[in-house]
């Protein structure tokens, strides 16, 4: 069968590139993770902590698909010559990514006992593989969450505000609920200046951005090389109250560069789905992706039809159904294609279990430019629309320093991140809902959730909506919950009228158990508050029919 595969692989190489680039970087499907030294039972070698706390937090399985794949297979396959390098991997799938510019030394890799078959994704200018990688991926321990909650105070959000009021962000925002204690990861093709523009300093010098990995690799710095991550960025993370504030102010954020900013490739999926898994295994909470395929001019062999839009045929695609389902809200923009011959949406605004985001106007008129769907296999799609027409953001541009200025762009690359923003807000507003009831609770927000359309699927959503409808239903407060004092010093009082509480256990922020209490059968106790550092809390409340609640309590 592998002899079968490799004629075919070589024979479709013949035909296709007789007027195609030549391909120097494969995408091997392994069979198995076999002989692998990482296990289920060790899974703080491959998941951070914050990561793990919420994989408990949420009750997702780690299981074989989040094993690495197998370290002396990869291994194995650079045996096969000097010449081949790892480009990226992916665990979920079991694949790995090489340059290989030596095409005769694919049938021994094919010969491998646990490489199943070869796929060309890429044709990279040798001269730029000479450059060095990026360093090794390094997963952080602790993800380092600093709380900075403290008494609300309406923003003057300058530039930004109709971007934010169109989904009553503002009204979120007014609640508390600015991205304190979540962690957004930022896939894109870089960004300039960022860490020299003084707009930005607010993410160094408050310890918001908790790292940054560089996947392309010939590049190995993401703050040069791309505008695109900037701009993007800019509309979550800015806090310049009067000029531009952003849909997630007091967010963290961790950036990551999948995207080649000077070609299009297939392999540039390859890259998506390991950002994917970097963003789970720092245990980030959303994910914005203001990247999408439709094509690869540069790899013309790699193209696709509409029919295989259908969230499967895609690597990046199934990736992001995976990543929305281990406990991540996913953002994708829908794409800029709906006037353009393609006009439809593309990889992986295509996935299952995803926030994909169209572009409109601050007038809630769909904007020509934004991708229509629906998928292939007949989902609604884009899911819901947020404002990508004239969006207010940051421009970085260098005269022998980088400096800035406001200004406007157009495209779901904007609306996506607008949209993102505001989820890590909701979730830390619903800290008891799981990423995929985040998504759902967006949806059912939407200005058209009755009437769902594939130009901008739900709608508009209504974040504040959103917010109040799932605090207010006989679920959460039948039984009523009291929490006082709150904000609190020494001691915290809980009680609860109706039935007897069981137990409690409170969380930090960043989703980790930091105390615990339980054998409780009393309407009313006091749990200790004078050891813990100042800032925002979770508590969940077991009560005596089994019932659970939440509650958010600040300690001073």
């Amino acid at each position: 069968m592998k002899k079968h595969i490799l004629v075919l692989l070589f024979a479709s190489i013949t035909i296709l590139l007789a007027a195609q680039p030549m391909p120097n970087c494969y995408r091997l499907y392994l069979s198995d993770k076999n002989n692998n030294s990482y296990s289920v039972n060790n899974p703080s070698a491959f998941l951070s902590e914050r990561a793990l706390a919420k994989r408990a937090r949420f009750n997702i399985i780690i299981t074989e698909q989040d094993l690495p794949v197998t370290p002396l297979y990869k291994q194995q396959i650079r045996n096969v010559n000097a010449s081949i390098r790892l480009l990226a991997e992916s665990k979920w799938m079991n694949t790995v990514t090489i340059y290989c510019p030596d095409s005769t030394r694919l049938p021994q890799i094919l010969a491998l006992p646990f490489v199943d078959s070869i796929l060309p994704v890429a044709s990279y200018d040798t001269t730029m593989m000479s450059a060095p990688l990026g360093p090794e991926i390094e997963i952080p321990q602790q993800a380092s969450i600093v709380s900075n909650h403290d008494s609300v105070i309406p923003y003057n959000y300058g530039d930004g505000y109709q971007q934010i009021a169109i989904h009553n962000g503002h009204l979120l925002h007014n609640e508390g609920f600015r991205g304190d204690g979540m962690l957004i990861a930022v896939f894109d093709a870089g960004w300039n200046g960022v860490n020299e523009i003084s707009v930005f300093s607010p993410l160094f010098d408050d310890g918001k951005l908790l790292g940054t990995r560089d996947l392309i690799p010939f590049r190995n710095n993401v703050f040069n090389g791309h505008s695109h991550g900037t701009l993007v960025t800019s509309t979550m993370c800015m806090m310049q109250e009067g000029e531009l504030v952003g849909t997630a102010p007091e967010a963290s954020y961790f950036f990551i560069r999948s995207e080649e900013p000077v070609s299009e490739q297939l392999i540039e999926e390859d890259f998506w789905a390991y950002a994917a898994e970097i963003a789970d295994s720092i245990g980030a909470d959303v994910i914005n992706s203001s990247l999408g395929y439709c094509g690869f001019p540069d790899f013309p062999q790699g193209n696709f039809v509409y029919k295989q839009v259908d969230g499967v045929y895609s690597i990046a695609s199934r990736a992001a159904t995976i990543l929305g389902q281990k406990g991540v809200v996913v953002c994708v923009s829908a794409g800029n294609e709906g006037s353009g011959e393609w006009y439809y949406i593309g990889h992986p605004a295509d996935a299952f279990d995803i926030l994909s985001v169209a572009a409109v106007g601050v007038d809630s008129a769909i904007a020509g430019f934004s991708s229509r769907g629906p998928s292939y296999d007949g989902r609604i799609k884009p899911d819901i629309a947020s404002v990508g027409v004239n969006t207010a953001c940051v421009y970085p541009y260098y005269d022998e320093a980088y400096w800035y200025y406001y200004g406007e762009a157009n495209g779901t690359s904007l609306a996506g991140p607008v949209a993102a923003g505001l989820c890590a807000c909701l979730w830390q507003a619903l800290p008891a809902a799981t990423s995929q009831q985040i998504m759902q609770f967006v949806r059912e927000s939407g200005s058209c959730a009755n009437n769902p359309n594939n130009e901008i699927g739900y709608g508009i959503p209504d974040f504040y909506a959103a917010y109040t409808h799932h605090t207010s239903t006989p679920s959460r407060n039948h039984f009523a919950l009291e929490v006082f004092p709150n904000p609190c010093t020494s001691q915290l009082t809980i009680t609860n009228g109706k039935l007897n509480i069981r137990a409690v256990q409170l969380f930090a922020s960043n989703g980790i158990m930091i105390q615990q209490h339980h054998d409780f059968n009393s309407w009313q106790i006091t749990i200790p508050m004078h050891n813990l550092n100042p800032g925002l809390y979770i508590g969940k409340v077991i009560l005596q029919n089994g019932e659970t609640q939440y509650f958010k309590v600040i300690k001073n």
